[in-house]
């Protein structure tokens, strides 16, 4: 079957390790089976592994991947839930386990191939309002979003929510997300064309660092150094930064102001599968539909790859295997 695979790292080159090319068929052990992948969305997990990071040289190569939707051994259209930890271990939350893994890890490959083995129990029926190509971008940045919103950053409606880097996968679905559920979004953008997607998705937008125009209850932090002091100055005495990424690299604490101000920092990473029903759920309950920048051949993954890596994608970059 053909497959995309990291088959050596690079930190500085990551695309240089990537082979697009014929892989063995997955053979699925006991409680797994075989979903035919019919759309995997690419995620900056993918270029990370490709750098090396959380990936050892044993494990080479692994398909890359951690999002599909597919077709399951029985007929069913499935999306793939990619944490693969035991519920059990973090109390009924798999993201909470000291053993927290996922598709594309530890040497199990992902889901940038035409087929791929996973748990039964790690398979949801997919929204059927949604084409392969959408519902294949809900497992992780549309959950991770979810769970930064409602679970970990307590989002109501009417609240007030601040996402920083709104083009991105998790940026644009924190903005679709927050809007459908009644609250207030506002929105950074290093480029004036997408301040202007991401106004159109219901957002009010403003340049990085810009003065917003009330202090928010929560916001969404993906980008770290290059917007953290930003996130801090917007919140509201009380206020909640929900974080889930640091593309820009580790700011500095801030600590006088979270102590001062009464803030809270919460992390948190991917979502349990009952988060991702919740989702679904809310999905098809409000007609929503994810933000896809664009669609690639499987065959085409590594220019898909250099596109995410390149930042100008707006919404998610999907490879599609049929």
């Amino acid at each position: 079957m053909l497959a995309a695979r990291a088959a050596a790292t690079d930190p500085d080159r990551p695309l240089a390790g990537l082979h697009v090319e014929d892989a063995p068929e997955p053979e699925p052990p006991a409680g797994w089976e075989v979903v035919e992948v019919r759309a995997a969305a690419l995620n900056h997990h993918d270029l990370w592994t490709l750098r090396g990071v959380g990936v050892r040289p044993e494990h080479l190569p692994v398909v890359l991947g951690t999002d599909a939707a597919g077709v399951a051994a029985d007929g069913r259209e499935v999306i793939v839930h990619a944490v693969l930890s035991d519920p059990a271990d973090g109390g009924g939350d798999e993201t909470l386990s000291a053993d927290l893994h996922m598709l594309s890890e530890r040497g199990i490959d992902g889901t940038l191939a035409e087929r791929v083995a996973v748990p039964s129990r790690n398979l949801l029926d997919k929204p059927s309002s949604l084409s392969f190509a959408e519902a294949a971008c809900l497992p992780t940045a549309y959950l991770t979003a979810y769970r930064m919103l409602f679970s970990r950053g307590g989002l109501r409606p009417g609240g007030r929510v601040l996402v920083q880097g709104a083009g991105g996968g998790v940026g644009t679905a924190a903005v679709t997300l927050a809007r459908a559920a009644g609250a207030v979004v506002y929105a950074t953008s290093r480029t004036e064309e997408k301040r202007d997607r991401a106004a159109a998705l219901g957002a009010v937008t403003v340049e990085p660092g810009g003065r917003l125009p009330e202090r928010v209850d929560l916001v969404v932090e993906t980008v770290g150094r290059a917007t953290w002091e930003h996130s801090l100055r917007a919140l509201r005495p009380g206020g909640t930064i929900a974080v889930s990424g640091a593309t820009s690299g580790d700011p500095p604490a801030g600590l006088a102001r979270l102590f001062w101000r009464g803030l809270t920092v919460v992390g948190t990473t991917m979502g349990s599968r009952v988060e991702l029903e919740a989702l679904c759920r809310l999905v098809e309950s409000a007609g929503l539909s994810p933000v896809i920048d664009s669609t690639w051949p499987l065959d085409g993954a590594a220019d898909a790859l250099a596109r995410l890596e390149g930042g100008e994608a707006f919404g998610k970059v999907v490879v599609t295997s049929t």
